[in-house]
């Protein structure tokens, strides 16, 4: 059975997430003190017993679904006595969960991602004063039909594509008003609903581009080592191995949508039968099976997760050797 690892992006946070993982396994709260050491802050707390509202903040969000990420990553390796990347043949991510699964493949410390990610969250909040930016989910519409709404509804201003969900879920981006505009068109054109999504900020689109810079200078200062297994770009939606061209991705990023629908797709035609989504939520999950139904999905963010992929896993090798 041939196995890729997702992980998820923002969004998927929620208070008390990771706590059951911290109390059941040494290995995952280590990793919660290794990203409270490396922030100088008590995210561990905070994601076990909020605030929501201080949580929720993009550049505390990022580093803390990236812990609860790689706590289920360790909490596996330890229970099931060998390296992840030996379960599968590739890992994903969306958008922040691209460094997720860089870190859960040795391509970078949990230390270095979690400064990487707090970094991140601050630039991409940043990029755009607080109002002037919106996200809007548009359900119904395949993405050349989104594609000529956003651009009508430009007008002068930013409004892109920004992450490619899932077939007929497309997430856009840009200065709020043109976003509304492209509310307005989407609806005329049949789509089945339009949402505005409550973030902080325009992500995934042109006007991010100082926090791409930012990032870029970031990412300079550390090396990037070959991870275990290739990881499947947000930008290029294909596996990547070279740590130059991750880096550069990663840069891009930034500015450019999450191709999502691509990246499984991608990862389908390399023949991969099930996708196990590590860490807070079961958002990825659900894409998926949109994508594929065929798909073999399954979302670890418990222990009893954990016991079920390992028991899963034990009797399907016994199967093998049978």
């Amino acid at each position: 059975m041939a196995r890729a690892f997702v992980f998820p992006g923002q969004g998927s946070q929620s208070v008390g997430m990771g706590v059951e993982l911290a109390e059941s396994f040494p290995a995952a709260r280590y990793i919660f003190q290794e990203v409270d050491e490396a922030l100088n802050q008590n995210l561990s707390r905070l994601m076990f017993e909020g605030p929501e509202e201080e949580l929720t903040l993009t550049e505390n969000a990022q580093p803390a679904i990236m812990a609860v990420s790689l706590a289920a990553v360790k909490a596996i390796e330890e229970q099931g006595g060998f390296a992840l990347s030996s379960m599968g043949e590739f890992v994903a991510g969306h958008s922040l969960g691209e460094y997720s699964a860089l870190a859960a493949m040795d391509g970078l410390t949990v230390p270095e991602i979690a400064q990487l990610l707090r970094i991140r969250g601050k630039a991409m909040q940043d990029a755009v004063p607080v109002g002037e930016g919106a996200m809007a989910a548009i359900i119904g519409l395949e993405m050349e039909a989104v594609q000529a709404v956003v651009e009508e509804a430009a007008q002068g201003e930013v409004c892109e594509a920004a992450n490619d969900n899932a077939p007929g879920q497309i997430v856009i981006s840009g200065h709020k008003s043109a976003v509304e505009r492209a509310a307005g068109i989407a609806k005329q054109k049949g789509a089945r609903k339009v949402q505005m999504l409550p973030v902080s900020a325009p992500f995934h689109c042109s006007l991010m581009a100082p926090a791409a810079e930012r990032m870029e200078e970031a990412l300079a200062d550390v090396e990037i080592q070959a991870p275990n297994l290739p990881v499947v770009s947000n930008v290029t939606a294909y596996a990547l191995e070279s740590p130059d061209e991750i880096r550069h991705r990663l840069v891009e990023q930034i500015t450019h949508p999450v191709r999502w629908r691509e990246s499984v797709e991608y990862m389908r035609d390399k023949e991969v039968t099930s996708m196990l989504e590590l860490g807070a939520g079961k958002v990825l999950t659900g894409l998926i099976r949109r994508i594929d139904r065929s798909i073999k999905t399954a979302a670890i963010n418990g222990p009893r997760d954990v016991e079920a992929f390992l028991t899963e896993l034990h009797e399907y090798t016994q199967e093998q050797d049978a």
